[in-house]
């Protein structure tokens, strides 16, 4: 009974016991993981109020170096000094999130021509390396390691693993300053680059800032994809006027106070902010929509393409890739369209290109006394952009010329666009309304005769020549401006034909009592009226290919329409009385 009884009571409290003492560790447990969470959130932390303590050898001085944090999102913290005359280092201070971090400086802020030092660490510090890769374009194998343009000092390089997070150290030789836009990004987690091709793979985010080193200072950032062009925003997002505050997210290393304005090109919504910085220096800022495409404002001696440098830049629609380059227009032909030749003397880490609101922002800097007064603008083909290893630059989608007085901030419409309108205006009244009115006397006044013969005669004749001034002018034009107008060309050819063929058959009109006469007319009705159709079209053709607006397209309708309803009227007053 008594060993019973000790059994039963065994039973019974032993679980009471260790059930008050697993409620009684809980809240022990619950602290002890609070405290050590805590603690490794403070072991991963950095900051640049804190001193750094790396547990290896740098191989130079950090006790002056300038702290930044550069990704706030990502806990990125860069420190770097200008350690002689021409050497930086810099140590670039990261979370460990079991994956490569990255560091590229790029001319534009965009990927595409950056040079970057990667660094990774593996399997919790068991294995790690870095290197330099450069970036020729957006796919894997474009991604090349071992390459770059960054003049990296041998044995300066080296990447540790300490409380939680990774140090990447590293040197650049370079006489000038770091280039200013850097790019920062992390890898897929797990991934790694490894022997034998080091292949990288695609980051999972990266973001890029412009950084002022003397000052210290950075820009807005701009997250990945931000180079992308807007989509569904609204009308608002892509204006910009010479009335609104220029607000652009990066740093820009110039005086925007004083800037001249100029809207220099309404058709393609271009406008032109520069200013001289000083005796020396001019800074410019071209605004454009962003046509998905490259812009370009080139510097011409004459106004005219060839000989002309031109500053080009582009950012693609889905932000991958971007740059800013320099182009010599040796000639028409594409491959006499240069990279990175040209007479403009561009700053070094003066130029940018940034997409903001749904427009491209070009900015940069030439050095020269007075830039050239005749500046070209144009436009590439939708989704056509330069690339490497050529950075071909493919044939202009539309192109505009001005004039600029940089005393004034004037611009003067380019001689090309006045030959233009003169093009227009010509064959507008000739053969737009004097060829139909001439046809509308021959058909409907021959009782007058022969009045009526004298007047179609002279009509068509100052038709055909105004005429043939346009399509002359049409043909200088097209030389000038090397655009691809070839249907309106080859309507203006077939129709001037047409003219001369309608001109030499006058001196073959046969005498009314000849039987030959019938199908001469035949001949000479058709021809006409073949004519007027073709040049109706192609005059609406070519308002359309020059921009002009809707005003000359009405003004045209309008004329046209009264010609019409008169010839309208006369044909039902004809056939009336033939019944």
């Amino acid at each position: 009974m008594l060993a019973t009884f000790f059994k039963q009571k065994e039973s019974t409290h032993i679980p009471i016991v260790v059930t008050q003492m697993q409620k009684a560790s809980l809240p022990l447990i619950f602290i002890i993981s609070f405290l050590g969470s805590f603690y490794l959130a403070r072991s991963q932390a950095d900051s640049c109020t804190r001193n750094l303590n790396l547990k290896v050898p740098i191989p130079f001085a950090t006790t002056n170096l300038h702290c930044l944090s550069v990704w706030d999102a990502q806990g990125f913290i860069l420190r770097y000094v200008q350690t002689s005359a021409d050497i930086w280092s810099f140590i670039l201070s990261t979370p460990d999130t079991n994956s490569y971090i990255a560091m590229g400086f790029s001319a534009t802020g965009g990927m595409v021509g950056s040079s970057a030092i990667v660094g990774w660490v593996a399997s919790r510090g068991r294995s790690g390396g870095i290197k330099q890769y450069y970036l020729g374009g957006v796919t894997p194998n474009q991604v090349v390691p071992d390459k770059g343009n960054l003049q990296v000092i041998g044995n300066s390089t080296f990447i540790t693993l300490q409380s939680s997070r990774l140090y990447m150290v590293f040197q650049l030789e370079t006489s000038s300053e770091p280039l200013s836009w850097l790019i920062y990004a992390t890898g897929s987690t797990g991934l790694f680059p490894s022997a034998p091709s080091y292949a990288l793979t695609k980051h999972l985010d990266k973001v890029s800032i412009r950084i002022d080193y003397s000052k210290a200072n950075l820009g807005s950032s701009q997250p990945d994809g931000s180079y992308s062009q807007g989509i569904g925003g609204s009308s608002q997002s892509d204006s910009d006027s010479c009335d609104s505050k220029l607000n652009l997210n990066a740093p820009l290393f110039f005086d925007i106070t004083k800037l001249n304005c100029i809207p220099v090109w309404n058709a393609q919504g271009f406008i032109l902010k520069y200013t001289q910085s000083s005796p020396n220096i001019w800074s410019f800022i071209l605004s454009a929509p962003n046509p998905n495409s490259y812009i370009a404002i080139g510097f011409s001696p004459n106004g005219g393409m060839v000989g002309s440098s031109a500053i080009v830049g582009w950012i693609s629609s889905d932000g991958a890739g971007g740059g800013m380059k320099q182009y010599y227009l040796a000639g028409l032909a594409p491959n006499q369209v240069v990279p990175d030749r040209g007479n403009l003397r561009i700053l070094i880490n003066s130029t940018l290109i940034t997409s903001q609101s749904s427009r491209l922002y070009m900015v940069f800097q030439l050095q020269t006394n007075q830039p050239l007064p005749r500046l070209i603008f144009a436009i590439g083909p939708n989704g056509i952009f330069p690339s490497v290893p050529s950075f071909a630059l493919a044939q202009h989608q539309d192109k505009a010329s001005i004039t600029l007085n940089y005393a004034t901030g004037s611009g003067g419409g380019s001689p090309d666009m006045n030959l233009k309108r003169r093009h227009g205006v010509l064959n507008i009244l000739g053969w737009g309304i004097l060829i139909i009115m001439g046809a509308i006397v021959a058909r409907h006044f021959k009782e007058w005769d022969p009045f009526w013969f004298y007047f179609h005669a002279s009509v068509q004749l100052l038709g055909f020549i105004l005429g043939l001034i346009g399509v002359v002018t049409g043909l200088v034009l097209n030389n000038q401006l090397q655009i691809d107008v070839s249907i309106h060309k080859a309507l203006g050819i077939i129709i001037l034909v047409l003219g001369c063929l309608q001109m030499m058959a006058i001196l073959a009109r046969p005498k009314k009592e000849s039987k030959a006469r019938k199908y001469w007319n035949l001949y000479h009705h058709n021809t006409g009226r073949v004519s007027i159709i073709l040049a109706i079209a192609n005059i609406f053709y070519g308002i359309h290919l020059g921009r002009e607006g809707s005003g000359w397209r009405v003004g045209y309708g309008i004329v046209l329409a009264v010609l019409l309803f008169i010839a309208i009227i006369f044909e039902t007053r004809l056939w009336s009385s033939r019944d």
